[in-house]
């Protein structure tokens, strides 16, 4: 059994003797096809980690080299599988990613009908030699395989903690490795604006008595769009709006307030959300995003629409039918997040999934909150929490919405695929013990990694025709920088991607086995990761 993930069925290869291919000389990626060639130069820098010396040019005349070669093949490469979903290239219908991969006395073989199928391929070609252990061996064999869910995302966090564009190629290749096709970026909040636009050069100038900005220029966000259209990833900026806008209120002054439900205002503090039926604060926003529109190459822009705390329901559903028109006048197809079902749904619409009353995981009495220490510990009460659950028990009945509108649901559920969720501390090696205490959202309930292995999407009993995909997040409210997010999402990325990929939770013994060997992808990557004693870690 090879250790892919996401899981890839595998059998001997037809017409060859038993054996394996000795993996530890040189070797060589090469393009059959003309149409294939502008993919080698990215696979060589996937794939460079993994052979640090002994990754050859094409040019190069040694006749010994192991090949990667990639191939267009027209026969059917996978057994059928139905790939549901929205495609994030925004095409009428999902790429065609199936793909067959041969590993034969010469080399790995990659073949599929696209360049796309052929890319998937060869991302696990990369793992079979990275995974491979100190004899470097990987027997004979055929991999043939075809995704679920066209859209297979990730959402990371920079408007709270900010991520260089050297640290999202990072992660984008590591989504790409496996198999993601959306890396989803949260750009505002109340705490900062990370996106640069040409008509609002006051979100990103300089402060004169604050913090350095850190934003991504126009140059920075069209050149990450391009590195992860080379990888087949699509990016979906969100502009958290009409609420989250903390920040955008203090640079843009004047700006609408929403009208506040009656008492509001006296008994808890918050952001005024922004009211889109005003005429200047809509005129405002729309030139606003028909800035970031314009610097966005994908189809999709996300508009937030969560949380509007400080809105009345009749205020909050008009402003988000007003940003769904605005983008929709700009060319792109708004996301948006549960919430915005309850500005009514149309087909067109993609909801994001998060959450509902009983996966908050909250307690109803007084002994059930002594038993949850992380909660007594950041101060949460038995009232507040009555409240908690009263704000969101909209939420209960959101998905419903979608799927009588006619709708698609983006599966992102808070209660496995939030992976800024704290790791368990009975699972963490002594070395780890302060991460699995400080990392994390300090109202979630810790957990092992068997947890969010054990997600299976058909658990929310959403028709087929009604899910858009699946989309893991790691917002980072509670942690700061680029190792405390990559911590966060391995070794629990992989599991996502598997669901995502083969649309079920992975049997625990044997994913386990396989998860166990991606430490060594990690490792020469140099990601750090969180070694769960749940897993055999191989070295």
């Amino acid at each position: 059994m090879n250790a892919v993930i996401p899981y890839a069925s595998t059998e001997p290869a037809p017409r060859v003797d038993d054996g394996a291919l000795r993996a530890t000389g040189p070797w060589r990626i090469t393009a059959a096809d003309p149409a294939l060639e502008q993919h080698v130069e990215t696979l060589r820098a996937l794939l460079a980690p993994h052979l640090p010396d002994r990754l050859l040019t094409a040019e190069s005349s040694d006749t010994a080299a192991h090949a990667l070669l990639l191939a267009l093949d027209d026969a059917p490469p996978a057994p059928p599988r139905a790939t549901l979903g929205i495609a994030p290239d925004g095409g009428a219908h999902p790429a065609d990613e199936a793909y067959r991969l041969r590993v034969t006395a010469d080399g790995i073989e990659c073949l599929a009908r696209t360049a796309e199928g052929v890319f998937r391929a060869a991302t696990s070609a990369i793992q079979l030699i990275a995974t491979a252990g100190a004899c470097r061996e990987l027997p004979f064999q055929e991999v043939t395989d075809a995704p679920r869910y066209a859209w297979r995302g990730l959402m990371v966090d920079p408007a709270r903690s900010f991520l260089t564009p050297a640290e999202l190629r990072r992660i984008i290749d590591l989504v790409a490795l496996y198999k993601l096709n959306v890396l989803h970026l949260h750009l505002t909040d109340n705490e900062g604006w990370r996106m640069e636009l040409p008509g609002f050069p006051v979100l990103t100038e300089p402060c004169t008595d604050g913090p350095v900005r850190e934003f991504y220029t126009v140059a920075e966000f069209r050149s990450l769009q391009e590195y992860a259209a080379r990888r087949f990833v699509t990016v979906v900026p969100e502009i958290d709006l009409p609420g989250h806008c903390g920040t955008l209120r203090e640079a843009v002054p004047g700006l609408a307030e929403a009208p506040a439900p009656a008492g509001l205002r006296e008994r808890f503090p918050f952001v005024p959300p922004l009211d889109l039926t005003d005429e200047a604060t809509r005129a405002t926003l729309t030139r606003l995003l028909a800035d970031v529109c314009e610097l966005t190459a994908g189809p999709f822009v996300h508009i937030g629409a969560d949380e509007a705390f400080g809105a009345t329901p009749k205020s909050f559903a008009a402003s988000v039918r007003e940003l769904r028109s605005i983008v929709r006048e700009f060319g792109k197809s708004p996301v948006a997040w549960q919430e915005s079902s309850r500005a009514g749904v149309e087909p067109r619409d993609i909801v994001q999934h998060w959450v509902d009353v009983p996966m908050m995981d909250l307690p109803d009495t007084e002994e059930e909150l002594a038993a949850r220490p992380e909660l007594v510990a950041v101060g949460q009460s038995l009232p507040f929490i009555k409240a908690l659950k009263k704000f969101f028990a909209p939420a209960d009945h959101d998905v419903a919405r979608v799927v009588e509108g006619g709708g698609r649901v983006l599966l992102s559920p808070q209660s496995h695929l939030y992976l800024d969720r704290p790791y368990a501390a009975g699972f963490a090696p002594p070395e780890q013990a302060e991460a699995a205490g400080r990392l994390g959202f300090a109202s979630y309930r810790p957990r092992g990694i068997e947890h969010t292995a054990s997600w299976d999407p058909a658990a929310h009993a959403i028709p087929d025709d009604c899910v858009a995909g699946v989309e893991a997040t790691v917002f980072a409210e509670q942690f700061k920088g680029f190792d405390d997010v990559i911590v966060l999402l391995l070794p629990r990325l992989a599991s996502v991607a598997e669901a995502a990929w083969c649309g079920r939770a992975p049997e625990w013994p044997e994913y386990r086995g396989r998860l166990a060997r991606h430490a060594r992808v990690w490792n020469q990557r140099g990601l750090p990761y969180f070694a769960s004693t749940e897993v055999p870690w191989a070295e």
